[in-house]
Parts: C-alpha cells; structure tokens; sequence
C-alpha cells in the first residue's frame, strides 16, 4: 500500500555524507520518579529514533539508574531527589546547568507531583530559551499558573495535553463533563494557544495541532494507542524534531503524523487490543522511511 502523506508536513532534509552526531540536536528529557522510570526512558528513546544527535535523560537519583538500563544509546543524569523520589526543589539548579546545552527539551514524562517538580517545571517553562516540549505531570505543574503568566516564556512551547489534562489547564477537573465535549475543548485550544504564544496538541482521535496562526487535525493513528506510554513517545518525537531545526508547529505537525503512522503500522502487525508504546517504538522507523526528505 502506497501511503501519500499530507502536503502540508514539512520535511527533514537528506544527511550529508560528512556530518556527525551534533549536526542533528541534542535533547535532554527531564523527568522520571519512583514507579515511572520506563515514562522518561520511552521519551528518550523515541528521540533518538526520530533522528536526534545526542539524547541525554536527566531523573531523580532515585531513579536515574533504573532509566539508564532502558537502552546504552541513551546518557543518563542523575538529579537530587527528596523523600518521595521525585526531583528535590535543589534539582533545580543541577538541571539548569545540564540543559544548558541542549537544541530542545522534553520536560514531564513519569515526573510526578510535588512542589519541587512544580517550581523546576515553572522555572523551565520561563526561563529555558530552547524549544521545549510539556507533557504529562508537567502539564499539572504549569496548570498551577496563573493562566495569565503562561505567556511568560523564554522560547517556543509545545504541550501535548490529552483531554483530562487540557480540562486542568482550563482550571476544570479532568473528569468533567467539558472534558469529553470535543469541539468545546478544540475551541478552547485555538484561545489559549493564542493567549500564550504556543503549540497546543490536543491529543485523541483527530488530534488537533494549533497555534496563534494555523491549526491541522491528524490523520494518522488508531485506538490501539490508546495504551500507556505512546503519549511519553510522542514527547520524544516532537523533542527531536525540534533539536533538528523544525519550528514548533512544523515539529509537532509532523510528530504527530509520525506518531500515529508508525502506531497504524504496529496495528497491523499485532493487532490494536495488544498494542503497546513499545511496538509503537519500534516502528516509528517505518513511518520516518514512508516521508521521503525534502
């Protein structure tokens, strides 16, 4: 089956012959906590296979180790946690100083909740001038904005809110009823991405990718994703595509597209009820080999 992908994805361009590692990005993923190391690491790993030069993982130290056995490609970090493993409020400064470094960052996965994840999440969303990417418990931190500072930012910004958690941005629970009113939420995507200068991706069927600018709903994908774990690779797909020069939209347009193809074709191959993030993972190759280079 031939598959002709929309007109309006940008495109990566084709590798020169005489280039390295650092001519593709480095992103760094910060997140993690007791229970949710695989969260991070599936981030990460989705990175690197989204075409990133060098992907490093900052976690608590109560679960830095766990996170480094995922996969060897992958440079791990450990940051001060407090009692509860999540990232201590001194972790801040230690992650200020590694992201330094980076194209882009992927901030949430498997994070947690605590003050000390609230204010390193809240620093990075003002402070940080990378593109970034919020996904996950880093979406409940920013919701402890006040929304009219969520403008507040040091460079472009991606979230990727799945319903539950976009109820929360609007200072609604996440099971109220608003939350499953689809065009009530779409509506309100397109308001608050303009009222803070952002990429919202309002994850589900169709997944809606707006800006102040331009919207676009996903063609790609099945229910099968419907499982967890696709949405930390998600994050890692629109953090590498960030660090290789795609403006916020272009990278989570494509990332998107990506993202749902390479779960269509782990559909095919295991069927949507055994779905897994994992086998979404191990094919996002197919999707990248189905979108030629510009």
């Amino acid at each position: 089956m031939t598959i002709v992908p929309p007109a309006d994805l940008a495109r990566l361009p084709a590798r020169r012959r005489d280039t390295s590692k650092r001519d593709y990005g480095r992103v760094v993923v910060v997140g993690g906590s007791p229970g949710m190391a695989g969260a991070p690491a599936l981030a990460a790993m989705a990175a690197l296979r989204s075409g990133a030069g060098l992907v490093e993982l900052i976690a608590p130290e109560s679960v830095a180790t766990i996170a480094a056995m995922f996969d060897p490609c992958v440079m791990t970090r450990a940051a001060p946690a407090a009692a509860d493993g999540t990232f201590a409020p001194e972790a801040r400064a230690a992650v200020t100083a590694r992201v330094a470094a980076a194209d882009a960052l992927a901030i949430g996965p498997g994070i947690g909740r605590s003050a000390g994840v609230r204010d390193l999440v809240i620093g990075m969303w003002r402070e940080a001038p990378q593109p970034a990417v919020f996904d996950a418990d880093a979406l409940w931190a920013l919701a402890q904005m006040p929304a009219a500072d969520r403008r507040r930012h040091a460079g472009p910004r991606v979230l990727t809110p799945h319903a539950g958690e976009f109820a929360r941005l609007l200072g609604s629970a996440p099971d109220d009823p608003a939350s499953r009113d689809r065009p009530f939420l779409e509506a309100a995507a397109a308001e608050m991405a303009a009222a803070i200068d952002a990429v919202i991706v309002l994850k589900g069927a169709g997944t809606l990718i707006v800006d102040a600018r331009q919207r676009a709903h996903n063609e790609t994908g099945n229910p099968g994703m419907a499982t967890a774990g696709t949405g930390d690779v998600l994050t890692g797909v629109v953090a590498a595509l960030l660090a290789q020069g795609l403006d916020a939209f272009a990278a989570a347009r494509l990332a998107v597209w990506i993202h749902g193809r390479a779960g269509d074709v782990a559909a095919a191959a295991v069927g949507e009820v055994s779905l897994t993030a994992r086998d979404l993972l191990d094919r996002l190759h197919v999707a990248f080999c189905d979108l030629p280079p510009a």
